[in-house]
């Protein structure tokens, strides 16, 4: 049966899925196809997103605030805790560039510019959310951030969380070291070095919610004593709903962390590939 491009749209915007050879669409070949095939989608999709906001705003970026220096300080303590100093001012001078949150003013130009048509569907409930807008579907991911390569994106709903642990801004860029190529940055590379951090494939989530953890409780514990007191604390609290990591091993991760002079080196020992290439 054959499909029209409006029956395509509707289905794009449900599920934020769609026919790579764009089969709806007329044109001169499958390229042609998918030209515009992709612009009708992306159309579609800004302007569904647009009509759902025109009378609801998302949280706005407090006023006067310098993002890059708000960024430098938030990742400093990490970058400073997981790398060499000669190669610290490198990382953290491309995280202070990577995080962008969503408004009202930028959210079209990146849906716009967004490479992938699934990845921009994302965004859009990504932006929706912050907005208490109805989301593209029912089952879309309930999403607070979303890392692309070395970007960052960020709800505003980041300046009004009632959860003191968490930190997605961070939870976003701790997965920017294993999307990144160290060649990429300029930094000395080789086989067995290639991304800046080598995180285990499996243990990445949990490396994210860890250094998220980590930092919220160095950022408000005063001392050690205090740093401990917060991960009992933590530790009562509900635990990351997310299938990927193991709530035990989160916690002993943590308390790990906690107790250690660079609590930083012992997450990474914990979620790096080279424990598990020493157990394969």
């Amino acid at each position: 049966m054959d499909v029209r491009p409006d029956d395509a749209i509707q289905a794009y915007l449900k599920t934020g899925e769609h026919d790579p050879m764009f089969f709806a669409w007329p044109g001169n070949g499958v390229l042609d196809k998918s030209r515009i095939g992709t612009a009708n989608l992306r159309d579609a999709l800004i302007a569904e997103v647009v009509r759902r906001t025109e009378n609801q705003q998302g949280l706005a970026v407090p006023d006067g605030m310098d993002l890059h220096q708000f960024s430098r300080q938030k990742f400093c303590p990490m970058v400073k805790g997981l790398f060499p100093r000669s190669e610290q001012e490198i990382v953290l001078s491309m995280l202070e560039r990577s995080v962008v949150f969503l408004t009202q003013d930028n959210i079209v130009s990146l849906l716009r510019d967004m490479t992938w048509l699934g990845t921009a569907w994302d965004l859009a409930n990504l932006y929706l959310a912050s907005c208490s807008a109805e989301l593209l579907a029912e089952d879309a991911p309930q999403l607070l951030g979303l890392g692309i390569g070395t970007t960052c994106y960020v709800s505003t709903d980041y300046f009004h969380t009632k959860n003191h642990f968490e930190d997605y801004v961070l939870h976003e860029a701790a997965h920017v070291f294993h999307n990144c190529k160290r060649e990429t940055l300029g930094l000395p590379s080789s086989r067995r070095r290639e991304w800046l951090l080598e995180i285990e494939f499996r243990k990445r989530e949990t490396f994210a919610y860890a250094c998220e953890a980590y930092s919220r409780i160095l950022e408000l514990g005063v001392d050690q004593k205090h740093r401990q007191k917060l991960l009992a604390e933590l530790a009562l609290s509900p635990l990351p709903g997310d299938d990927r990591v193991d709530g035990e091993e989160y916690l002993d991760i943590l308390g790990e962390a906690v107790a250690a002079r660079n609590g930083w080196k012992r997450i990474l020992g914990r979620c790096s590939t080279d424990i598990y290439e020493s157990v394969q």
